[in-house]
């Protein structure tokens, strides 16, 4: 995003977020954050830290040099949020966002937090008669309910409020649900146990309109290297896996797919963009989940999608600032 946005348009300022949790100003250098040799980016977490005070009147980013008095480095218009799972995507940062009153690119914080919640979202999307794969919730330290196994293996086992496939297992044989539960726990006291649906993953892309959201040209996921299932290293870090925008798929499901992604960014009450997942399997078309923030490399789906329908990835970029400035904050 950062060699994307319009520098004629704006003024960047790149905070980077540490894995504690420091905010600091960043270098505004896009290569320094690429993916390379399966090597994660990191944000150094010794650069001039930040603060964004929850102060309306100000909008003023702080920066808190050691030993020196605090520096306001100016008021902020808008704040892109690239940021996925916990503190990011699940309306805390969007909350902070609201008490300083600067717009933001996205969902609000309702939205973001429900949308975070595999239960509850599915619960919204259930309600608005979109339907998702049977479940069952597990909390740490509790028993597994009886309905788990009403559940034909194989089942997923994962965190309520994860991402990007962390803390997932597949499961095959009843004898390793303890250790898929153990696993998905060490990341989230919320776990859940979820029918595995068969077929096809499909995708698509969703941005607020003038005239309410629209979707995008869906696409297909194939996992090509072997995985059991698009888990994080066959998102992030090979090349294990092939696209089809648009899916090879009857355009009647398509249709059904695009009217679905609408409709459950609005039973969710979304904001900005989403992007909605899906598992297509013959005629059945189910909602697995509805992400808020949806990665957004050149090479990551939303974008993609996007650019099949005509929408260029700067495009999409300016498109969705506008829309966050004119949106503002507070109840809309």
């Amino acid at each position: 995003m950062l060699a994307a946005i319009d520098r004629d348009a704006y003024d960047v300022v790149p905070i980077g977020i540490s894995a504690d949790g420091r905010w600091v100003l960043a270098p505004d250098d896009s290569e320094a954050l690429m993916i390379r040799d399966r090597t994660l980016p990191a944000v150094d977490p010794t650069g001039t830290a930040l603060v964004l005070p929850g102060d309306p009147t100000a909008k003023a980013l702080v920066a808190l040099d050691a030993g020196a008095m605090a520096d306001e480095l100016g008021s902020v218009d808008v704040v892109f949020p690239l940021l996925h799972g916990a503190y990011g995507e699940d309306g805390t940062v969007q909350g902070l966002l609201e008490l300083a009153g600067v717009p933001y690119v996205g969902s609000g914080v309702f939205a973001s937090a429900v949308a975070m919640d595999k239960h509850h979202m599915k619960q919204l999307l259930m309600a608005a008669n979109l339907p998702v794969p049977d479940y069952v919730v597990v909390r740490r330290g509790r028993p597994v309910p009886v309905a788990a196994d009403d559940l034909a293996l194989p089942v997923f086992v994962k965190p309520a409020r994860g991402g990007s496939s962390i803390g997932i297992t597949k499961v095959t044989r009843r004898a390793h649900l303890e250790a898929a539960l153990a696993e998905a726990h060490r990341h989230d006291p919320k776990a859940l146990v979820e029918e595995a649906v068969g077929g096809r993953e499909v995708e698509c892309g969703v941005l607020a309109g003038k005239d309410g959201p629209e979707a995008s040209v869906p696409a297909e996921i194939r996992v090509t290297g072997g995985q059991d299932f698009y888990d994080f290293e066959a998102k992030y870090l090979t090349d294990a896996t092939e696209f089809d925008i648009p899916p090879n798929l009857p355009d009647a499901i398509i249709e059904r797919v695009r009217s679905m992604a609408v409709r459950a960014f609005e039973a969710l009450d979304c904001e900005g963009l989403a992007r909605v997942d899906f598992f297509v399997d013959g005629e059945r078309v189910v909602v697995n989940e509805v992400n808020t923030m949806p990665g957004f490399t050149p090479a990551s789906m939303f974008p993609r999608m996007w650019a099949a329908a005509g929408v260029s990835y700067s495009e999409l970029v300016s498109r969705l600032l506008e829309d966050a400035l004119q949106r503002g904050t507070g109840l809309r």
